[in-house]
């Protein structure tokens, strides 16, 4: 991107256009992995509290999220060797975010359950539409 002539923006708003469509892209992909990470430690709440049994608990607790990120690194991250292509991907992730949701819900969280569902699934949505590939 090139300055201004008085150095202070950029020559056409063109320029300025692509410069905010950066900093969208990194605004979307920044939420994007924000709902990954949310994804991993919801499913270890929803692990810990779905039996009384204490070694159930501990076994879904780091269970559940090492399932969610080994089916997220084999076909869902952009760095996965034989990525999915659209749209088995985004199906795969929706079901992950709403196995996720429905765990949230079932443990009663119904409010925390809806907010994820819907940042979640919206933000994958987003991302095919404001960052392509990521």
């Amino acid at each position: 991107m090139s300055v201004g002539k008085d150095g202070a923006g950029p020559d056409s708003p063109v320029e300025w256009v692509q410069a905010q469509g950066g900093a969208l892209r990194w605004a979307v992909l920044s939420v994007r992995l924000a709902t990954e990470i949310a994804l991993i430690v919801v499913l270890a709440i929803v692990g810990a509290n779905a039996t009384s049994e204490l070694a159930a608990r501990i076994a879904l607790a780091v269970l559940l999220p090492l399932a969610g990120a080994a089916i997220w690194g084999v076909g869902i991250a952009p760095r996965a060797r034989r990525r999915w292509p659209d749209p088995w991907r985004i199906g795969a992730e929706i079901v992950l975010f709403l196995a996720a949701t429905a765990g949230l819900a079932a443990e009663g969280s119904v409010v925390a359950a809806i907010v994820f569902g819907i940042v979640t699934i919206g933000t994958a949505a987003a991302v095919r539409a404001g960052a392509p590939g990521g």
